[in-house]
C-alpha cells in the first residue's frame, strides 16, 4: 500500500512540475523572431506610429529592446501567442519594436524618452499627439522565466485609449 501511495505521490509531483516549467518556460532564443531592426530611425518610427494611432484612436506602445535580449524577445512573442493579451493590443494599440543595439543606440529616441536608466526590455505608452503617458521596465511584469498574464494584462488595460 506505502509503495502504490509513493507512486501516486511522485505521479501527480511529476505532472505538476511538468505543468508548471511547460506553462512557465520561454521558447529558446533560436526559435524566437527577431523583431527589432537595427535599420530604422526610431524618432522616424515613432512619429509614424503616433499618426496611425491618433487616425485610429488608440494609444502607442513602444517596446524598447534588442534582439541582444533574451526578456525582449520573449515578451514580443508572449504577446504574439497569448490569445487574449494578442486581442487586447490589436485592438486598443499601435506595438512597434524601438531597436537599442550598439550598432544603433537611437539616441534621438532614448533622449525623447528621457534616456531612462531601466533594464530591457522597457515600455513607453505614448498617445495620439506623440505625449509620453507612461515609461515602464518589464520586471514587475515577469514572474519565474516569464511573464505573468494577469500582471501583462493589468498593463495593457491600464494604458488604453479613452474613447
Amino acid at each position: 500500500m506505502k509503495k502504490i501511495l509513493f507512486a501516486i505521490m511522485m505521479l501527480c509531483c511529476f505532472s505538476l512540475s511538468s505543468f508548471a516549467q511547460e506553462a512557465k518556460t520561454p521558447k529558446p532564443m533560436a526559435q524566437l523572431a527577431k523583431p527589432y531592426d537595427e535599420s530604422l530611425d526610431a524618432m522616424k518610427q515613432i512619429k509614424e506610429a503616433v499618426a496611425k494611432a491618433d487616425a485610429e484612436g488608440k494609444n502607442v506602445i513602444c517596446q524598447v529592446g534588442g534582439n541582444w535580449c533574451k526578456w525582449c524577445l520573449w515578451f514580443a512573442d508572449y504577446i504574439t501567442t497569448e490569445e487574449e493579451i494578442a486581442k487586447v493590443v490589436a485592438d486598443n494599440f499601435v506595438y512597434i519594436h524601438v531597436n537599442y543595439s550598439p550598432k544603433n543606440k537611437n539616441e534621438e529616441a532614448m533622449k525623447f524618452f528621457g534616456n531612462p536608466k531601466l533594464g530591457y526590455p522597457f515600455f513607453v505608452v505614448l498617445n495620439g499627439k506623440g505625449e509620453i503617458l507612461k515609461v515602464q521596465e518589464s520586471a514587475c511584469l515577469e514572474e519565474g522565466q516569464g511573464y505573468n498574464k494577469e500582471k501583462v494584462l493589468g498593463f495593457f488595460n491600464s494604458w488604453k485609449a479613452e474613447k
